[in-house]
């Protein structure tokens, strides 16, 4: 690839920057996307935007860069959570090594590299990229010893940084666990593998085991039950009475006809309401024993164990209950909001079989995926691309921005468009693995998308465009960082492609949240629905970390051999900060926290990044003939090692688990404020698995008109729907003819199936 080929597709991307950034300036300021924009401030604010007609709303503007840049850590922490912060901090300290990296191997090592060998330079535009990189000098060079040099200063500074904001985060993490309000997952065991017989009930044999063998620790228990069917019911009813309170303080017209459906069998109109009141009316006698909800064939073999003191769960978590380790399985429980109920039902001992039907799996996705990538490998290599469709041959003869275009911003467009489905997937292999915790799948399929984004978008793409071919690279694994050595400078310009397409294009469309936009046009103009303030987005972790640790591993590895693709990875990583910080200000909600564990996963990848850096280095000053380079680029590797083995026996402790001392001066206090009493109180609530389900308030309702089959029952509540001194009088467009007492009898209907099912729960 040439430079006017890369200038070409730097042109494009800053352009689709500039506008995008542009339009959202203007796009934040209307009322009808405040949805969108900022929806974690509106649920949590509850504010409204007015209508007005304000000039302002429709210039650009930058102030929104400035009030992110502003913002604190502490703000960060308080609005979105301690993994706001990590992934804050990621970015920090990716701007302070690269820019360390810029500043030494573009002044420093790109001269080098350009006058390397003694040859007849062309105009700059016209210059082949790879005459920037490595590549370029002579074997037995000299000068190499200036890259071995630079290679010691960004390793050493690198592992530097690295080690501080471990510590930092770690201590912050402590804060978290210390200076937070009583956590109901402090005091709480989730055990699975319980074994279940005929004699006793899984809740006698948990009741019988722990009063046995923690009695003096052990509080009191709740078996987690398989109750599918009702938990959809019961999340239809919140759903239900969400829309209703809505509908508060509004007008709705009657006068229409009850909706009936013709049965596909008998061909017999029936009513859907009226059916399921009157089935429930039949059933209210029917509360007692004769219950048809046998419930004790639905308990799980998990169950939630409470202790009295935090150290107690803790102790319970970390021991081994039986000699046998398939049963009695006990670890510290999710938070509440934060628990996958779904897979509580899963046997433990299934959970192994998931977890390797689910790595096979992911292995064979990523194998499917070279296909397409060894495709857009030869769009980026024009010789290749003219062999395999020779009918383009003559367009891109004669049309010569169209060679640029193709070879410089096609291929890693195509690999975009590709990508897009790798999330889904990942998330779907870690729903089957069973976590137990929206967080830890979550967390889970971030691991499964970093793996595959690695290997697919570095590995495959440098052996793909030069050593695959060969079909000899896995033959000879003892070739591959010689083969890495040769093929890694000259993908260097692909990698900077790359970097505009999906860096800078991708953190454009992430700030204008075009699938958000888009929807809430068609929600409120096409499809006339109201406002959803309840449903605001969590932060898409999963695929943000792997996309910002792959650009800090094409970072690391190509500073010292191709450093002209630091620049371009300053920038982004500059404007993440700025729109990152945004988002998680303005945009999305936290609903559940890991409390910093995606830290671990940086800094293990940031450590394989430097690892492999200097492996690549070390081939390349082999093949360069520079014994001497090549000879202390070994103590490197060897130091680079120790050092993480340093961190994961002095830091990475802290995130696994939580230190005792800590936990027992928690529970001195709570005992001496007296407090501890109100905690175990807040337990029997913290992990319902059916809470209870208010009946929808519709008194404030005006009802127009009348259903003519509603009979006597709307009759009498007609005084209870119709609003006494009404204060304004507002129609809707979409509530026209509503059957609403038919709705109420349905929402009540639910409520009445879910009171059952606590009944039976009870007994």
């Amino acid at each position: 690839m040439k430079i006017s080929a890369l200038l070409t597709s730097a042109g494009i991307n800053i352009g689709l920057c500039v506008l995008f950034l542009s339009l959202y300036s203007v796009l934040r300021k209307q009322p009808a996307n405040v949805r969108v924009y900022f929806g974690r401030r509106i649920v949590e604010e509850n504010e409204r935007l007015r209508g007005a007609f304000i000039l302002e709303r429709f210039v650009p503007s930058t102030g929104w860069i400035v009030k992110a840049l502003q913002c604190t850590e502490e703000e960060i922490l308080a609005a979105a959570g301690l993994d706001a912060v990590v992934f804050n901090r990621i970015l920090v300290f990716s701007i302070r090594i690269f820019s360390l990296a810029a500043l030494l191997c573009v002044f420093g090592i790109l001269p080098l590299n350009y006058f390397g060998k003694d040859i007849k330079h062309v105009r700059i535009p016209s210059e082949s990229l790879d005459i920037f990189t490595i590549g370029n000098v002579e074997v037995g060079s000299r000068w190499l010893w200036v890259h071995c040099v630079a290679l010691y200063i960004v390793s050493g500074v690198a592992c530097i940084l690295l080690y501080i904001e471990y510590k930092h985060i770690a201590r912050l993490r402590l804060l978290h666990l210390t200076s937070a309000t009583p956590n109901p997952r402090h005091f709480t065991v989730l055990v699975r593998g319980i074994p279940k017989t005929a004699k006793e009930s899984c809740s006698d044999a948990v009741d019988d085991f722990f009063t046995k063998y923690h009695s003096s620790s052990y509080l009191f228990h709740q078996v987690v039950y398989k109750v599918g069917k009702v938990q959809k019911i019961m999340t239809g009813a919140k759903k239900a009475y969400t829309k209703f309170k809505h509908f508060t303080d509004e007008t709705v017209d009657q006068g229409c006809r009850a909706i009936t459906y013709r049965c596909c069998l008998c061909g017999t109109s029936s009513n859907s309401f009226k059916l399921l009141n009157t089935e429930c009316e039949q059933n209210r006698g029917k509360t007692g024993n004769e219950s048809s909800l046998k419930l004790d064939d639905e308990e799980c073999t998990a169950a939630f164990v409470f202790f009295k003191t935090r150290y107690a769960a803790l102790v319970a978590s970390e021991i081994l209950q039986t000699s046998n380790p398939m049963k009695w399985v006990a670890n510290l429980a999710p938070e509440p909001e934060d628990v996958y109920w779904s897979n509580l039902w899963l046997p433990y001992k299934q959970l192994w079989i998931r977890r390797i039907a689910t790595l096979i799996g992911s292995i064979v996705f990523m194998f499917l995926f070279l296909i397409p990538v060894t495709f857009i490998q030869g769009l980026s290599q024009l010789e290749q691309l003219q062999q395999r469709l020779p009918f383009l041959r003559g367009i891109l003869k004669k049309k010569y921005y169209m060679t640029q275009l193709v070879t410089g911003y096609l291929p890693s467009v195509v690999l975009q468009i590709f990508l897009y489905t790798v999330a889904p997937i990942m998330m779907l292999f870690s729903t089957l693995e069973g976590p137990t915790s929206h967080s830890e799948r979550k967390r889970s399929a971030c691991c499964k998308v970093l793996y595959f984004t690695v290997w697919n978008i570095f590995f495959v793409n440098v052996l793909s465009g030069t050593v695959l071919s060969q079909l000899n690279v896995l033959s000879s694994p003892k070739d591959i960082p010689i083969q890495l050595a040769r093929a890694v400078p000259g993908q260097a310009t692909f990698f900077i492609t790359y970097v505009l397409t999906s860096g800078w294009a991708s953190l454009s469309s992430e700030l204008m949240q075009l699938f958000g936009l888009i929807w809430n046009f068609i929600r409120k103009y096409v499809l006339r629905m109201r406002e959803d303030t309840e449903f605001v987005p969590s932060f898409p972790y999963h695929t943000e970390v792997p996309k910002v640790l792959l650009f800090g591993l094409l970072g690391f590895t190509c500073s010292v051999l191709a450093p002209l693709i630091l620049p371009f990875l300053l920038v982004y990583f500059f404007l993440g900060y700025v729109v990152y910080r945004n988002q998680l200000l303005n945009v999305y909600r936290t609903r559940y926290d890991t409390g910093g564990l995606y830290w671990p996963i940086a800094h293990n990848t940031v450590i394989f990044s430097l690892v492999l850096t200097q492996v690549i280095c070390l081939g390349v000053f082999g093949l360069k003939e520079s014994p001497i380079a090549a000879g202390f680029t070994i103590p490197l590797i060897i130091l680079t090692l120790l050092f993480n083995q340093y961190c994961r026996n002095r830091l990475l402790p802290l995130f696994r688990t939580f230190p005792a001392q800590d936990l027992i001066d928690m529970d001195r206090e709570d005992e001496r404020s007296g407090r501890i009493d109100e905690i175990h109180h807040r337990l029997h609530s913290a992990y319902c698995q059916f809470p209870d389900t208010e009946d929808v308030p519709l008194e404030k309702i005006k009802i127009i008109g009348g259903d003519e089959e509603q009979g006597s029952s709307s009759g009498e509540s007609s005084g209870k729907e119709t609003r006494e001194d009404p204060k304004r009088d507002l129609s809707h467009p979409t509530l026209e003819g509503l059957p609403v007492s038919r709705l109420r009898h349905a929402v009540k209907s639910i409520t009445f199936l879910i009171r059952l099912q606590k009944r039976g729960l009870s007994e």
